[in-house]
C-alpha cells in the first residue's frame, strides 16, 4: 500500500492530535481527578498510534503505544496523575512532536526513544504488576459484535444465498500485544476479499484503519468456500489471535429496524444529517494554492489600476460602468481572498504554556500563564514569522522579570508571578502584548551597561527620559544578563526581536513600572500582500503613504512652521510635532513646489508619536500591491516596497515607521 499520498493528511491530524494532548495535560494537571480529560488523551493517542503504523512509522507507533497504556491504566484507576506521570508525557509529546517535524521536511521520522518507552512501562509495571503477568493475564475475548443490515445490504444477502453464497459473521481477535493493528486488520481484509466480498464491517473501516477500536472487530462475509479454509486463512495472518464464526441470516427486523420511527431515532438521525452537513462545508487546501490564487489576484488588480486609469482617459460612459462594475467585485474577491490568508494566532500561542511550564520547573519559579484574544486573526505569513520573536520575549520577561517566590513574598507579592499574552485588533493593526507583574526594567542598569558599552556617554544619559532609557534595551547586541544561559537566548538582544518585528512591518514598545512589572506591545500589519495608500506627488515622482500610518493631511501656510534648534516644527491640535521634508530626506531632484507658501502636509502617527511629512501634491486614495525591492536595495532608508501603478509606472512606498523618531 503506497502511504505517501496520505502524507500532508498525515501530518496536519497528527498536529492536531498533539496539540489537543498539550492542552489536555496542562488542565489535567490543574484536575488530576477528571477521567474525562483522560479519556480524551487517550482517544488522541490512540488515533495517532493507528495512523503512524498505518504511515509505518513505527518510532512514533511504538511510543504513543506504551502512552496509551499508562492513560489506560489511569482512565481505569488502576494508576493515579502524578508530577512524574505528567513529565514523562510531556517529554513524550515533544519527542512525538520532533518526529512528525522531522517527516514534514521529508526524514524518516525515527529518532531513539527507547528511554522514554522504557520510563513508561516502569510506571505502568510499578502501578499494576498483576497486568504484566503473563500467568494472569485473561483468555482473549471472544466478543462478537450484533451486527444489523440496512435493506440493501440484506437484498444483497439474500440474492447472493439464491445464487449460492453463504453469509458468515466472523469475530477476530488480534494479539494484546499487537502494535500495528491497522496493518493486520488491512492483511486481513486482503484475505477476506480474496474469499469472497464484505458486505459489513463493526467497528467501520474507517475506525479499523485508524485503530478506533480494542483488538476485535466482526464481519459479514459472502463466500462460496467452506468456513474453515475461511478461518484457515485468516489465522496464517500473524498477530491474530482467534477466529470464531457464526452463520448470519438477515432478520425481518432488520429492514424494520433501518425505519426509526422512534422520536429518539430521528432526532439522531437529524443531528447525524447536520454534521454531515456541518463537516461538508470545510476542506483541506494547500497553503501553495492559496498563495498562488493570491499571487495572481495581485496581478488582477495592478490591472484594475490600470483600466482605471484608462477609462477615465478615454471618457466612454459604457467602459466606466464596466470598470467601476469590475472594481466592486475585485474588490469583495480581494476581501475574500485576505480572509483566507487569515488564520488565529492561536496556532502560534498553543505552544507557550507547555514552555512555561518547563522554564518555570527549570528555574524554580511559579508562574501563571493567561492567554487573552486567542483567537484574533492575522495573515499566515506574519503567523508563521512571529513564532521566534515571542518565544524570545516570553523567555525574557520570565527570567529576568519575574522573580522567585521567596523574592515576591518577601515584596508582599503573590508567590505566584503573572504572565499574559494578549491579542486584539486595532484599525488596520493586531496588537500582541507580553506583560508580567515582575520586577521590572532597571533603568540604572541599562543606563550603566549602555554607557559601558559606549552606546551613549554618561552626560546624554542622564537627560534621556525614561522612554528612551527603556528603549535602549532593543540596541544592537545590548544584555544585562551576568551569565550567559539557555533560557532567554544565550546573551543575544532583544535587537534580533525588533528586527524581525520590523521586516514583518510591525513595530515593538516597551513599558515599564520598576517592582509592578513590564509590558512589551508589538504591533502588526494585518496582511502584507495589498495594502491601501495615499499617492502623494513629489517634485516628478510619485511616493505612497500607508493609510494605516497616516492621522490626518493639511494644508499648511509656509510661515505656520516655526523651528526648535533650528529644527522645523508645526503646531497640530495642540501639539507640537516635527516636520519633514520628502524631497530633502530623499533627495528627490528638481522640487518645483519648494517656494510654494502653502504645502500640503501628511501627518503621519508611530504610536503616540506624530510627524508631518511635506510634500507637493496629493493625487488620491488606491489600493496597491505592495513588491520587495529585492536583496540589493532591501536596506534603503525610509522605503518598504514598491508598487506598480496604472499607467504601468512604478512607485516608491514610504515607511513612516523609519521617519518618525
Amino acid at each position: 500500500m503506497d502511504t505517501m499520498e496520505y502524507i500532508d493528511m498525515f501530518l496536519d491530524e497528527s498536529r492536531e492530535h498533539l496539540q489537543a494532548v498539550n492542552d489536555h495535560l496542562l488542565v489535567l494537571e490543574k484536575n488530576p481527578s477528571e477521567v474525562s480529560l483522560v479519556n480524551e488523551i487517550f482517544r488522541s493517542a490512540h488515533t495517532l498510534k493507528g495512523m503512524a503504523a498505518t504511515m509505518q512509522f513505527e518510532d512514533i507507533a511504538s511510543l504513543t503505544h506504551q502512552m496509551e497504556n499508562v492513560l489506560d491504566l489511569i482512565r481505569n484507576e488502576k494508576l493515579s496523575v502524578t508530577t512524574e506521570v505528567i513529565d514523562i508525557t510531556f517529554e513524550a509529546v515533544e519527542s512525538l512532536e520532533k518526529m512528525v517535524e522531522d517527516i514534514s521536511r521529508d526524514g524518516t521520522g525515527k529518532k531513539d526513544v527507547s528511554h522514554l518507552v522504557s520510563r513508561l512501562e516502569q510506571i505502568e509495571k510499578g502501578s499494576s504488576p498483576e497486568t504484566n503477568n503473563p500467568a494472569q493475564k485473561q483468555p482473549p475475548s471472544s466478543a462478537s459484535f450484533d451486527i444489523s443490515l440496512d435493506e440493501y445490504q440484506g437484498t444483497v444477502v439474500n440474492q447472493a444465498k439464491e445464487q449460492g453464497y453463504q453469509a458468515i459473521q466472523l469475530n477476530i481477535s488480534l494479539k494484546e500485544d499487537c502494535v500495528l493493528k491497522a496493518a493486520r486488520v488491512f492483511m486481513v481484509f486482503e484475505v477476506l476479499e480474496e474469499a469472497g466480498e464484505v458486505i459489513k464491517a463493526v467497528p467501520s473501516v474507517e475506525e479499523l484503519e485508524q485503530e478506533e477500536f480494542d483488538r476485535n472487530f466482526s464481519v459479514i462475509l459472502l463466500t462460496e468456500e467452506k468456513k474453515e479454509v475461511v478461518l484457515e486463512k485468516i489465522l496464517k495472518v500473524s498477530e491474530v489471535e482467534e477466529v470464531t464464526t457464526a452463520s448470519f441470516t438477515p432478520a425481518k427486523e432488520e429492514s424494520e429496524n433501518s425505519e426509526k420511527t422512534s422520536n429518539e431515532s430521528e432526532s439522531e438521525n437529524e443531528s447525524a444529517e447536520q454534521s454531515q452537513q456541518r463537516s461538508s462545508k470545510t476542506i483541506r487546501v494547500n497553503l501553495e494554492r492559496i498563495d498562488g490564487l493570491m499571487n495572481l489576484f495581485e496581478e488582477m488588480v495592478i490591472d484594475r489600476g490600470r483600466l482605471e486609469d484608462l477609462s477615465q482617459k478615454i471618457g466612454n460612459k459604457d467602459l466606466s460602468e464596466t470598470v467601476e462594475h469590475l472594481a466592486r467585485i475585485s474588490q469583495d474577491m480581494q476581501g475574500m481572498m485576505l480572509t483566507m490568508r487569515m488564520v488565529p494566532v492561536e496556532q502560534v500561542f498553543n505552544r507557550f504554556p507547555r514552555m512555561v511550564r518547563g522554564l518555570a520547573k527549570d528555574l524554580n519559579k511559579e508562574i501563571e500563564l493567561e492567554i487573552i484574544g486567542a483567537e484574533t486573526e492575522l495573515d499566515r505569513t506574519v503567523v508563521d514569522e512571529i513564532g521566534d520573536p515571542l518565544v524570545h520575549l516570553i523567555r525574557n520577561s520570565i527570567d529576568h522579570g519575574i522573580e522567585t517566590p521567596e523574592k515576591r513574598k518577601e515584596q508582599g507579592k503573590t508567590e505566584a508571578g503573572t504572565l499574559t499574552l494578549r491579542a486584539y485588533h486595532s484599525g488596520n493593526s493586531v496588537f500582541i502584548e507580553i506583560e508580567d507583574d515582575g520586577a521590572g526594567i532597571n533603568r540604572e542598569k541599562v543606563m550603566d551597561k549602555a554607557i559601558a558599552n559606549g552606546l551613549l556617554t554618561r552626560d546624554r544619559a542622564e537627560q534621556l527620559t525614561k522612554d528612551k532609557i527603556e528603549n535602549l534595551i532593543f540596541s544592537s547586541g545590548f544584555s544585562t544578563a551576568e551569565t550567559v544561559s539557555d533560557i532567554s537566548g544565550r546573551g543575544v538582544g532583544l535587537d534580533v526581536v525588533r528586527s524581525k518585528i520590523e521586516s514583518l512591518g510591525g513595530q515593538i514598545a516597551v513599558e515599564s513600572e520598576p517592582g509592578r512589572g513590564s509590558k512589551f506591545s508589538i504591533q502588526l500589519p494585518l496582511t502584507l500582500s495589498i495594502l491601501s495608500v495615499l499617492l502623494v506627488k513629489v517634485a516628478d515622482e510619485i511616493y505612497g503613504v500607508p493609510l494605516s500610518s497616516i492621522e490626518e493631511t493639511v494644508l499648511l501656510n509656509k510661515e505656520h512652521i516655526k523651528y526648535i534648534q533650528k529644527n522645523p516644527v508645526m503646531d497640530f491640535r495642540g501639539k507640537v510635532i516635527p516636520v519633514v521634508s520628502l524631497a530633502e530626506i530623499l533627495n528627490t531632484p528638481g522640487n518645483e513646489a519648494a517656494d510654494s507658501s502653502v504645502k500640503p502636509v501628511v501627518v503621519v502617527k508611530k504610536g503616540e508619536k506624530m510627524a508631518g511629512l511635506v510634500v507637493d501634491s496629493f493625487i488620491g486614495q488606491k489600493e496597491v500591491v505592495l513588491k520587495s525591492l529585492g536583496s540589493y536595495l532591501q536596506d534603503i532608508f525610509a522605503i518598504s516596497g514598491a508598487t506598480i501603478l496604472g499607467d504601468g509606472g512604478v512607485s516608491l512606498i514610504i515607511d513612516p515607521n523609519a521617519l518618525i523618531k
